[in-house]
């Protein structure tokens, strides 16, 4: 073993001595390598903590940058579903309901706002607060609007159940055969016969021989049917969802009032009753209670081309016969 015995040379003495080490030369050594250890530890955990990280640092940091790339690629599809849903809503609005006239849903309804002075307050002041918010407020507002697609889905496929009967009840056909009568005069301002000025027209005269017989053009009930001043002998049916048609100028009435009739059945028979130059029938479509253009009823009756035709037909500008 060596040997830990120390000497130092006496100056005075001029002789070597053992020195001898107090407890207190102990104490003082011991305190200067703890004070030295401890600097130098806390150096390195600086070092340490600014310019490298632990391994389950690391890890966590892997795992923070994922989830920004996972919160990305939510983001992309949300925008996508939002593409998507944007384009349900316009199908809602500019198809759908208007094969079953009705109203478009008001955009302040699709895009109303969702309450709370702050829903994302508990979500700020975190290092990802902003990309955060964003998702939850793009999941909030598609959640929102398919609530109200949904809704509307449920109208329409109500609406859908009943269209079957809506178009029987529709006055969607001519009044007569298309080979039996020849449409004189159309909807719009024209010149009276036997008034002699001008007015307006509100139906369509159809010339045809007295006796040609005359179809309801939907199934309904019949309001009335008689004679009214100008209109002579007439026969007005009621086919629901707003919807009523008028038939005036008949020679003869086949129908009582509060009678239900079926599409194509014989209601009456041309005449010129009534302030009629000529034996015809004057038909009136009355939707809500305004009376529209009946021609543009005669879809399911006409080709395209003929369709086309009796627009043009209907709308020229001549002499109506009642």
């Amino acid at each position: 073993m060596p040997n830990k015995t120390k000497y130092h040379f006496n100056v005075h003495s001029l002789s070597i001595e053992k020195v001898r080490i107090t407890f207190k030369d102990r104490f003082k050594k011991l305190l200067q390598i703890v004070a030295f250890g401890s600097v130098f530890s806390a150096v390195v955990l600086l070092i340490a903590y600014n310019f490298f990280n632990s391994p389950k640092e690391k890890m966590l940091i892997r795992e923070i940058e994922q989830y920004k790339y996972q919160y990305d690629i939510m983001n992309d599809k949300l925008s996508n579903i939002s593409a998507v849903l944007k384009d349900m809503e316009n199908r809602d609005d500019n198809i759908y309901r208007v094969i079953f006239e009705a109203e478009p849903i008001a955009s302040n309804i699709r895009n109303a706002g969702i309450g709370g002075a702050n829903r994302y307050e508990e979500l700020e002041g975190l290092n990802n607060s902003e990309r955060i918010i964003e998702t939850a407020k793009k999941i909030d507002n598609i959640s929102r609007k398919l609530y109200v697609q949904s809704k509307s889905f449920d109208e329409v496929f109500r609406m859908a159940k009943s269209k079957e009967d809506m178009m029987i009840h529709l006055p969607a056909v001519l009044p007569m055969p298309k080979n039996r009568g020849q449409i004189i005069s159309g909807f719009g301002m024209r010149f009276h016969p036997i008034l002699k000025y001008r007015r307006m027209h509100t139906g369509i005269d159809i010339a045809a021989p007295k006796g040609t017989p005359i179809y309801a053009t939907g199934d309904g009930v019949v309001l009335g049917a008689g004679r009214e001043s100008g209109y002579g002998i007439t026969c007005q049916i009621n086919h629901g969802y707003g919807y009523q048609t008028l038939y005036g100028h008949l020679s003869k009435l086949n129908v009582r009032p509060g009678q239900k009739v079926k599409r194509g059945e014989i209601i009456g028979f041309v005449g010129s009753t009534g302030l009629s130059k000529a034996p015809h029938v004057h038909y009136e479509v009355i939707l809500n209670g305004q009376k529209v253009n009946p021609v543009y009823f005669f879809y399911n009756d006409l080709s395209p081309s003929e369709y086309e035709e009796v627009i043009e037909k209907a709308n020229e500008e001549n002499q109506c016969l009642s």
